[in-house]
């Protein structure tokens, strides 16, 4: 059954892809733009694995909240001025296994301070932040240095 979405809510863009054997299988998206194989993480296999889908997905989405931080603070910043590095680690504990991430936003042209602020208000924005909150433990960088 389809979610209901509220009545002020506009899919901006709905994509599909689907795995076959999972984390040794084959990932393709409807639009077959997609279409890799996918071997686990630290197996040297020949295709990539969810966990860097999931960092360059989310990398890019961020880069993209802090420009729009940018744009809200009114600073002019291009897209080359900004650089995301998403670290994704695979963890397991006795409760199971569980993702935590550090997402480092390297931007050029501005004050370490401004950046620090770019990416703490870009972590509000990002609708891959919004998706992970409570549920993925973060760090926060930029460039390189601890948002606190």
């Amino acid at each position: 059954m389809a979610a209901t979405l509220t009545s002020n809510r506009t899919v901006l863009a709905s994509e599909i892809a689907s795995t076959t054997g999972g984390r040794e299988g084959r990932s393709v998206s409807a639009d077959g733009k997609l279409n890799f194989q996918i071997s686990p993480p630290g197996s040297n296999g020949p295709g990539t694995n969810p966990e860097q889908l999931f960092a360059a997905g989310y990398s890019a989405c961020f880069g993209g909240a802090i420009l729009g931080a940018a744009k809200l603070a009114k600073v002019p910043l291009k897209a080359s001025d900004v650089k995301v590095t998403a670290t994704v680690n695979l963890n397991k504990d006795d409760s199971g296994y569980f993702l935590d991430a550090t997402l480092n936003g390297e931007i050029n042209g501005i004050d370490q301070k401004q950046a620090e602020s770019f990416v703490a208000t870009a972590h509000t924005l990002c609708p891959y932040s919004k998706a992970t909150h409570g549920n993925v433990e973060f760090t926060l960088l930029a460039n390189g240095r601890p948002v606190l």
